[in-house]
């Protein structure tokens, strides 16, 4: 039988093993980033590069793509304090500025063509959104006050245009000129409501992020409020999942399970939490960490992999496994294994990136498919970089576990 002592020694090799694969994983991406995206003919980064790593120079640039460009590479030259990640981190500053930024009208494009002129300038919350998120993180790279200066302007333009003073909340998407638009989905398989849990979940994210270099009193009000918003009307009591789409009232319209959104919004809640250090706002978000990720793991399939959505009106479930639910699983089951040392959760996330490595990497060129089918063949004709598929997602898990794993093996916390 083991002693306690060794079951400690054990835990300790394995958090160490699974660091050090870490650190080899976000060097990789970073690498693959850095190699196959850059354009250099027309400016900052390509819209989509395929499974074969080859580049469509013709695609659009989303706002997104770029923003967590800016964030991943800003990030990542903090932490290493290395300079090709700052020269890509500039690289992705100037672009945004150059050609995403509404001089006239306030925000950021949606999307601009391959050649940088504006090809959908509408103003997507999501979208401003991941702008703060990208630039307060450069802010704290740099100090280039340009940037924090960017956070500010649209932190002001979502409290002015998107803010709903009378039900609380964000509304999805606005003209360029800020006007009501009948289609506010953020992409074709959305449903078209007024709010998603998807914004709110990246609002308060990336105001939690400013809110650390940009302590404001209005700010964290405003953070403290969001909160509150999945406090009462996302994270549905019942079941602990997160209701997805909703009216203006806050009516739920629709049942749809996502387990990735789950697993994110389960650790990313209580950083918030914590950051802001609003009084009770910590131990109640740590218990509603610990039910979503519960509920989350109802996707985990015997090999690890976390399934991508359930309808349960019909019980249709999605059984393909995305790469991004991969690594938020990793950060979301890790987190409740620190709040509860319980090690099925340990084993939740370890086994979580034995799937990612098996199945989800790119061996031969680096960076992760889009991901697999139900039979764990990777997808056809989806982006291995593009719109939608960015360095965010997978960098910031080898980012929060590396943290993470360090501060339980600095304590002996195991």
């Amino acid at each position: 039988m083991r002693t306690e002592e060794n079951i400690h020694e054990t835990t300790v090799k394995k958090l160490l093993v699974f660091k050090d694969q870490m650190y080899n994983e976000w060097f990789s991406i970073l690498k693959y980033w850095s190699s196959y995206t850059i354009d250099e003919e027309h400016g900052g980064f390509y819209g989509s590069v395929d499974n074969n790593d080859i580049a469509k120079v013709d695609s659009a640039k989303g706002i997104v793509l770029n923003s967590r460009i800016l964030w991943t590479f800003s990030a990542s030259s903090f932490l290493l304090k290395n300079k090709l990640g700052k020269e890509i981190a500039d690289r992705a500053f100037n672009y945004i500025n150059d050609h995403f930024v509404d001089e006239e009208f306030g925000g950021t494009y949606w999307s601009v063509d391959y050649k940088g002129n504006v090809l959908d300038s509408r103003k997507q919350i999501y979208g401003l959104s991941f702008c703060i998120y990208g630039m307060s993180e450069y802010y704290r790279l740099t100090r280039n006050q340009a940037a924090l200066d960017l956070c500010i302007s649209l932190f002001n333009c979502i409290e002015q245009y998107s803010y709903d003073s009378k039900y609380g909340g964000y509304y999805e998407a606005f003209s360029r000129e800020w006007k009501t638009i009948d289609d506010m989905r953020l992409s074709e398989k959305d449903d078209n409501q007024k709010k998603t849990m998807n914004s709110h979940l990246h609002i308060i994210e990336a105001y939690t992020n400013l809110y650390r270099v940009w302590p404001d009193d209005e700010l964290k009000k405003k953070i403290v409020g969001l909160l509150d918003i999945f406090d009462k009307h996302i994270i549905n009591k019942d079941s602990y999942h997160l209701n997805l789409f909703f009216d203006e009232q806050w009516k739920p319209k629709s049942s749809l399970v996502s387990y990735g959104h789950d697993i994110e919004a389960s650790w990313l809640l209580l950083q918030c939490a914590e950051t802001v250090e609003k009084s009770g706002y910590k131990e109640l978000f740590k218990k509603y960490a610990i039910e979503i990720a519960y509920s989350a793991s109802e996707g985990l399939a015997n090999d690890g992999g976390l399934l991508y959505e359930y309808e349960p009106l019909d019980g249709q479930l999605i059984a393909e496994k995305h790469s991004w639910p991969q690594a938020e699983a990793m950060i979301g089951f890790f987190n409740v294994y620190q709040l509860t040392g319980k090690i099925k959760y340990l084993q939740h996330a370890l086994k979580n990136w034995e799937f990612i490595n098996e199945h989800i990497i790119d061996k031969k060129n680096g960076e992760w498919f889009w991901g697999v089918d139900e039979n764990n063949v990777v997808m056809a004709g989806k982006d291995k970089a593009g719109f939608w598929k960015c360095p965010y997602h997978n960098t910031r898990a080898c980012m929060e576990l590396i943290s993470r794993i360090e501060e339980i093996v600095k304590k002996k916390i195991v």
